[in-house]
């Protein structure tokens, strides 16, 4: 029987809209790529808690010729979030019908206290796991276990959604019930999706 239901942020709760790499485009242009791969590759430690992003940012932006700050480019994308409705009202359906709702997802420290204080995520969740507190970030089976062990449950107990299939993967080596699933797929999937696992509304 599933008691708890693990939700990813980007892809599956929120969005940037237009994009990352639109957004990205705006700064360094038709190398936007690059930047993505280049950043994405520095900002793997700090989303375990590794460092700061912030001063990794002003480095490639130099490289890349912007003369914009980092203070500014940041919150300019990494906290232009929209926060999808219908997944809203998700949460608030299975807590109707007494399933835990919690947040697992992968970010860098600044991104997350922003998702915990001014998006008021530590309201909507029973709990959220941020792989930068965790200290480690998915698919590492590690994340999974952990975030378990701090439910105070077990693996069958819990049901994932993330929009990145190999998280989906590695939550169902660890015994996780696990689902693949984006906002673009419509919230009615997703219901039959939770249904499917007994989760009736």
């Amino acid at each position: 029987m599933i008691r708890h239901v693990l939700l990813d942020a980007d892809g599956v709760l929120q969005y940037v809209p237009g994009g990352w790499r639109e957004a990205l485009r705006a700064y360094v242009g038709d190398r936007v790529d690059q930047f993505v791969h280049e950043t994405t590759l520095d900002e793997a430690p700090c989303l375990r808690g590794e460092g700061d992003f912030l001063p990794l940012l002003a480095g490639h932006l130099e490289r890349y010729g912007v003369t914009r700050p980092a203070a500014e480019v940041y919150p300019a994308i990494w906290h232009d979030i929209h926060v999808e409705e219908s997944s809203l009202g998700l949460v608030r359906d299975l807590r109707e019908v007494g399933v835990g709702v919690h947040l697992a997802t992968n970010q860098e420290a600044r991104r997350a206290s922003y998702m915990r204080a001014t998006l008021g995520y530590d309201d909507l969740f029973d709990q959220s796991f941020y792989s930068c507190e965790l200290g480690v970030a998915k698919p590492d089976a590690a994340f999974f276990t952990t975030a378990v062990d701090r439910l105070a449950t077990t693996p069958p107990e819990v049901l994932f959604v993330d929009d990145h299939e190999p998280n989906v993967v590695a939550a169902r080596e660890v015994g996780l019930a696990a689902e693949h699933w984006t906002i673009p797929d419509g919230i009615p999937r997703l219901h039959a999706l939770l249904e499917g696992h007994g989760i009736l509304f």
